[in-house]
């Protein structure tokens, strides 16, 4: 028995929609993160939906090159809030308001 398609799309504009929540509600810069991520995750459980429905590998493809740029992306904000945190000792993203070098 297979689920339809339109499950598979309804549960990722929900993880979409939780994802753009913490972006636009929270100020943790962590969750913040997370929330980007979480973005991300939803964008690439459309692009292997609409693989497997199309029965087209370029959808699957398009969503490891998209896992491999996210683990880049993470590796250089965690960076980023890393040295931040060390200079200003928080992680409020209203608190940091400049980033002087």
């Amino acid at each position: 028995m297979m689920v339809p398609l339109s499950w598979y799309l309804s549960l990722s504009a929900l993880l979409f929609v939780i994802g753009l929540c913490g972006v636009l509600l929270r100020r943790n810069i962590l969750i913040i993160l997370m929330s980007l991520e979480l973005m991300l995750n939803a964008v690439i459980l459309n692009f292997v939906a609409f693989s497997f429905y199309l029965q087209d590998l370029r959808g699957q493809i398009m969503a490891i090159f998209i896992i491999a740029i996210t683990a880049a992306e993470v590796a250089v904000a965690l960076a980023i809030v890393i040295a931040l945190t060390r200079n200003r000792a928080t992680l409020r993203a209203d608190d940091i308001n400049s980033m002087k070098g």
